[in-house]
């Protein structure tokens, strides 16, 4: 099959894709053997093809997807208009702490905030599939170490933790949103 080719049916399959896509799984379309560096190649020329549309391919921590450019965001809530889910000081704080510092236990969550940590704030976080238990620490009591999950990257449209705005930015954001 020609590069051509190839490259159509892998925007077919993204197009149609609800999750992102792996490299992986997109291989495994073809009946010919593709090395994962072709098809690396053949989406970021797909990227560029599509570099002037309202729609842009991205790679987030779990894979490829297509979405829609930020600026043409206002114009499709209309259609169907959302609140956004509302988060709490306390969540926002200790969703910060874990992303940041991971992995942390819930008492380095407390060191760090001052206070004790709602027990509805991380089961919350859990649901969602930001933060997830990845071991625990061998200290007395072995608590649960959290991090976050490769669904918190790709709902905030990231390829891993270094991609986060640096911590002095987020801190002057949080003092912003409280003032008001």
């Amino acid at each position: 099959m020609e590069a051509s080719q190839v490259k159509k049916v892998l925007e077919a399959a993204l197009l149609a894709a609800h999750e992102p896509m792996t490299p992986l799984e997109l291989r495994k379309m073809f009946d010919e053997e593709l090395s994962t560096d072709v098809v690396r190649k053949l989406l970021d020329d797909l990227r560029d093809d599509w570099a002037e549309r309202p729609v842009e391919l991205i790679q987030l921590a779990s894979g490829w997807r297509f979405r829609t450019r930020a600026e043409y965001l206002p114009y499709l809530e209309r259609l169907n208009p959302e609140k956004p889910p509302k988060y709490s000081r306390a969540m926002l704080e200790t969703l910060a702490i874990i992303a940041y510092r991971q992995p942390v236990t819930r008492g380095d969550i407390e060191e760090i905030r001052g206070v004790a940590v709602n027990t509805n704030v991380v089961k919350t976080l859990e649901e969602r599939g930001w933060i997830d238990v990845v071991g625990h620490r061998e200290t007395p009591g072995r608590p649960a170490l959290f991090a976050t999950t490769k669904q918190f990257l790709d709902d905030l449209g990231l390829r891993s933790v270094s991609e986060l705005p640096p911590l002095e930015q987020i801190s002057q954001t949080l003092e912003l949103n409280y003032e008001n």
